[in-house]
């Protein structure tokens, strides 16, 4: 049986990490704006913290649903989206900023709004 109070703590922790990214990636303009100076570099460090939150938090929650919730929302790529975590935690002096450019900028509203509307569908 779904544990459904714990899947809405997890599904909020990743809301929290997730608006943060949006909201911290507002100020990138381009890939550059995350290597050419200290505050940048800074920035690109905090998003791929939040970024590890969001993959780590998905594997949670994949395995508190015996991974049947996320796959009833197929507009996002949730292996991609927890793979993140992988590369970021393991390999993180090579992560490639023009990778974590267009995760924030593609990928992260549209993950966003499916987590709220999860959100309001476990209400």
């Amino acid at each position: 049986m779904l544990d459904r109070e714990l899947c809405q703590e997890v599904l909020r922790q990743v809301e929290t990490a997730a608006a943060r990214i949006v909201t911290r990636f507002e100020a990138i303009r381009q890939v550059s704006d995350f290597t050419d100076s200290p505050a940048g570099i800074e920035k690109m460090d905090a998003i791929c913290m939040m970024l590890i939150v969001v993959g780590e938090s998905l594997k949670h929650l994949d395995k508190i649903t015996g991974g049947e919730l996320l796959s009833r929302y197929p507009d996002v790529d949730w292996k991609n989206a927890k793979g993140m975590r992988d590369i970021i935690t393991h390999h993180y002096a090579n992560v490639d900023a023009t990778t974590v450019f267009f995760t924030c900028k593609r990928k992260m509203p549209r993950l966003l709004e499916t987590i709220r509307r999860m959100i309001r569908e476990f209400e």
